[in-house]
C-alpha cells in the first residue's frame, strides 16, 4: 500500500478542509520544490548515485537543512537497497514516507497543545519582532473561543511601540479580554496581574505575549526568565506551553532563532508563521530534526482560520499533492 493510500485511509474519505488548507498553503514550496523533483524523476529512469546527488541539491534548496538532508539521503539509499528499487517509478511515495519518518524521528511527535481539561491553561509566546507573534496569538484565541473556551490575553510586550494596542485590537475582534499596563511597564508585573485576573474570572486559557527585542540578547533572555519566574510563582505547573513563533520565510535564520531561544528558555513547541509565503517550506523538517522541538501550529494563509495544528502527514501531502493524487489515480485505473 502506497504512502498516499495510507494517508487517505487515515483522513477517511475525500481530503477534508484542513488537508486542502495544507495543499493551498504549501503551493509555493510545492511549485518550486516538488515540480523540480518531478522533473528529476522524469529525466532519470534509474535510481543511481547521480539521481541521489541531484535530489540532495533540491532538498537543500528547499531549506530542509544540511544535517536533515544527509539523514534523509542515508535513509533513502537504505530503503532503495532494501526494496531493491531499480527505477524511479514510485520513488516519490518513498521520499514522502521518509520525510514523515524524519519529522517523527522514529516516534510520534507530540504536536498537540498541552491544554488543561480542568482549570487554567497558560500559554507563553516568545519570538523576535516581526514574525507575526501577536497576530498568531489573536488567531489562536479565536480558535479557542470558537471551541467554547473563555480566553484572556496578557500584553507582555511593553517595549515595542504599538504592541499593546495591536493585541487590544485582536482582543476586541475575537472577544478576549486583554490585561495590559502602560507602555514601558515591567512585563513580569503584567503577567502577575494577568494570572490573578484569569483565575478570578475563571478563564480557561490565558495567552501571554512577550517582548521580541530589548537592548541586546542577554537583556531579552533575562526578561523572559523573569517572566517565567513570576508565572511559576503564581502557578507552579505553568506555563503549560512556551511557544516560539518563527517566520517560515526567513528559512535558515528561523533555525538560528530557534537555537538561541532554546538555550535561554524551555521552548516546548514551534509556531511557524507565513508558511504559505515561502518556497522553502522544508524548514519544518530542519527545525524538528536538528532541535527536537515539535512544530505545533502553522500559518497557512492570511485568514483568521488559516492557523492550523501541525500534522506531518498533511504537511507532506501538501508538498506532493499532485504527484500523489496521480499515483492514486493510476492505482485505481489498474
Amino acid at each position: 500500500m502506497s504512502f498516499f493510500k495510507k494517508l487517505k485511509d487515515k483522513i477517511t474519505g475525500q481530503p477534508d478542509e484542513t488537508t486542502e488548507k495544507y495543499k493551498e498553503g504549501l503551493e509555493k514550496t510545492r511549485t518550486s520544490f516538488t515540480s523540480k523533483v518531478n522533473d528529476l524523476i522524469a529525466r532519470y529512469r534509474k535510481v543511481d548515485e547521480d539521481f541521489f546527488e541531484e535530489l540532495e541539491d533540491l532538498l537543500l534548496q528547499a531549506d530542509v537543512g544540511f544535517e536533515t538532508v544527509m539523514d534523509l539521503m542515508d535513509d533513502l539509499r537504505f530503503e532503495v537497497q532494501r526494496k531493491n528499487v531499480k527505477d524511479t517509478e514510485g520513488i516519490q511515495s518513498v521520499i514522502s514516507q521518509k520525510l514523515v519518518d524524519i519529522y517523527r524521528g522514529g516516534g510520534e511527535a507530540d504536536s498537540e497543545l498541552n491544554i488543561q481539561e480542568d482549570g487554567l491553561t497558560v500559554l507563553l509566546f516568545v519570538g523576535v519582532n516581526g514574525v507575526g507573534k501577536t497576530t498568531t496569538i489573536g488567531k489562536l484565541a479565536s480558535r479557542f473561543i470558537a471551541d467554547g473556551k473563555k480566553v484572556m490575553l496578557a500584553a507582555g510586550d511593553t517595549f515595542r511601540a504599538g504592541a499593546i494596542d495591536q493585541l487590544q485590537v485582536w482582543g476586541d475582534r475575537v472577544g478576549a479580554e486583554v490585561i495590559r499596563q502602560a507602555e514601558g511597564s515591567d512585563p513580569a508585573a503584567v503577567m502577575y496581574d494577568a494570572i490573578r485576573a484569569a483565575k478570578n474570572r475563571k478563564a480557561d486559557v490565558l495567552i501571554c505575549d512577550t517582548a521580541g527585542r530589548l537592548q541586546n540578547k542577554v537583556n531579552l533572555m533575562n526578561e523572559l526568565e523573569k517572566v517565567h519566574r513570576v508565572i511559576r510563582r503564581e502557578m507552579p505547573d505553568a506555563p503549560h506551553e512556551t511557544l516560539l513563533a518563527l517566520d517560515a520565510t526567513t528559512g535558515q535564520n528561523a533555525l538560528i532563532q530557534a537555537e538561541t531561544f532554546k538555550e535561554a528558555t524551555d521552548v516546548t513547541g514551534i509556531v511557524l508563521t507565513k508558511l504559505d509565503g515561502t518556497a522553502k517550506g522544508g524548514i519544518v523538517l530542519a527545525i524538528r530534526n536538528k532541535l527536537g522541538i515539535p512544530v505545533k501550529l502553522v500559518g497557512l494563509g492570511e485568514g483568521i482560520d488559516d492557523l492550523q495544528p501541525f500534522d506531518a502527514e498533511r504537511y507532506v501531502y501538501g508538498l506532493f499533492a499532485e504527484g500523489l493524487e496521480q499515483e492514486e489515480a493510476e492505482e485505481e485505473a489498474e
